[in-house]
């Protein structure tokens, strides 16, 4: 049975951090607070963890596991509808391992709407990022793919393949933005706080 963890806040420094590779996949990989997993129930959990949170997509080391994977699901409407459960609306969704991203051409950039379930009611529609990308994976079974995206679907897999190198929407904007939502970015400080504080109390 899948389960759904808990999301680390804007403040939790594994969110900065350089992810790992994962160099077996048959080694089962250790959640924070939450025993052990094989990729396989790691992805399940992921999933079902970002469907919690209506998302598009979840990165490890959002749930405080500095490793290199990401789950993204591209729904049959960009919009999903909210009286039908996510899962039941996902068109496709990906495993992301060890990924690989290529810009395949830098001079074509736009600016879209863009949030981060690690900064739960922001985001800014000024993000400009490249309108097409190439990306390499290895999936849960270890099979590899490679698969070309545009527009929407190549913004939300650049989102997640930041986050495996430490780096946030908000760094992609002016220092204003932060300083315009600071009363939101200081609890959201303070609440990743409290939650790390917990963690290390029930070791």
């Amino acid at each position: 049975m899948s389960r759904v963890y808990p999301l680390r806040y804007y403040g939790d420094p594994v969110l900065r951090k350089h992810c790992m590779p994962i160099l077996d996949l048959q080694r089962p990989q250790s959640i924070p607070g939450f025993g052990t997993a094989s990729l396989q129930e790691l992805a399940e959990n992921m999933m079902e963890t970002m469907f919690d949170a209506y998302g598009v997509g979840l990165a490890a080391p959002q749930i405080g596991l500095p490793v290199r994977m990401f789950v993204a699901a591209e729904y049959h409407q960009e919009q999903p509808e909210g009286d039908i459960p996510l899962s039941a609306q996902v068109r496709r969704h990906v495993v992301a391992i060890n990924p690989s991203l290529e810009i395949l051409d830098a001079t074509l950039t736009a600016s879209h709407t863009d949030g981060c379930l690690s900064l739960p009611g922001l985001w800014s529609d000024d993000v400009q990022r490249p309108l097409a990308i190439r990306l390499t994976y290895t999936d849960e079974h270890g099979v590899q793919h490679t698969e070309e995206a545009e527009g929407y679907w190549a913004r939300v897999l650049q989102h997640e393949y930041d986050h495996l190198n430490g780096r946030l929407y908000t760094d992609l904007l002016p220092a204003s933005y932060l300083q315009e939502h600071r009363k939101t970015i200081a609890a959201l400080q303070k609440r990743s706080k409290a939650y790390l504080k917990a963690l290390e109390q029930k070791r």
